[in-house]
């Protein structure tokens, strides 16, 4: 697939490279001679110019080295947003920017596939490349981006994390045989930190079949918080009609799912079938 991908003129990648042009034709630089500067050629200015490459951390960081005054971070600054969106949509930002880290418990409802903060790289490469439109630096980058999510359960005041998945999940082949294995064996290892429970939910469970969502509770009395995803548009609210509607449906699911140390095994079994 090509990465030449028209960009959306009014993007943080489009700003990127569109104060990156301005500034260099200000210094009465060359293409080549920041290209010198950054360690690249001067086809990749012309791609970071043009919008039609990520920028990487070095890029950024030594753009604002050249360009910048007082320890400015723009580019830095702008990298970070452009990251983030290739982590997901642009309504998805405000949960794993403002929600996720601070979030004290976390539940999750996943009817198709490993949920993406207990995703390995390799699941979640081969998932995410199917992508509509998606060039290969900014695969890379939204990889990336869902690997860095995970740090949230691996610091040290970690939420209490529930994971329901549905049956379906653990017979649904992503990627190589060698992957599903790979995330299974994941699964169990962290199934075994006392803040993270995985339950399988029976696939006989209709109150599943609208989709997946994630309910977050935060500390300091703020109202939790809700992701939703849909086919078309996701949804990220506080609003007390949508939290409580998804609070049942969570519960109207949880009753379908097996006791934890059941569905442990039902995990074991499956990575065991994956020969």
């Amino acid at each position: 697939m090509s990465d030449e991908i028209p960009p959306d003129p009014g993007s943080p990648r489009a700003r990127f490279g569109a104060e990156m042009r301005r500034l260099r034709e200000a210094a009465q630089l060359s293409q080549s001679a920041v290209g010198r500067r950054l360690g690249c050629t001067q086809t990749q200015i012309s791609r970071l110019e043009s919008a039609t490459r990520t920028p990487s951390k070095s890029d950024a960081e030594r753009l604002d080295a050249l360009f910048g005054t007082d320890g400015s971070t723009y580019f830095v600054d702008l990298r970070e947003y452009i990251v983030a969106r290739h982590g997901g949509p642009v309504w998805f930002m405000s949960w794993t920017k403002e929600v996720e880290p601070f979030a004290i418990t976390m539940r999750s409802w996943d009817p198709l596939l490993v949920p993406g903060l207990l995703q390995i790289e390799s699941y979640a490469r081969h998932v995410l490349s199917y992508s509509a439109r998606i060039a290969p630096d900014e695969l890379e980058e939204r990889v990336q981006a869902r690997m860095q999510r995970r740090e949230v359960l691996d610091k040290e005041d970690s939420p209490l994390f529930t994971a329901l998945i549905d049956e379906g999940v653990l017979h649904r082949r992503v990627g190589s045989i060698e992957v599903m294995r790979e995330q299974f064996d994941h699964l169990l290892e962290m199934a075994k930190r006392p803040t993270i429970s995985i339950q399988v939910v029976d696939p006989q469970c209709i109150a599943g079949m609208s989709g997946a969502f994630m309910i977050a509770e935060l500390p300091g009395g703020q109202p939790d918080t809700i992701h939703a995803d849909s086919s078309v548009q996701g949804q990220v609210t506080t609003e007390y009609e949508f939290v409580v509607s998804v609070k049942s449906q969570y519960e109207a699911i949880r009753r379908w799912a097996y006791p934890e140390h059941m569905s442990l095994k039902m995990i074991e079994e499956a990575r065991q079938g994956w020969t």
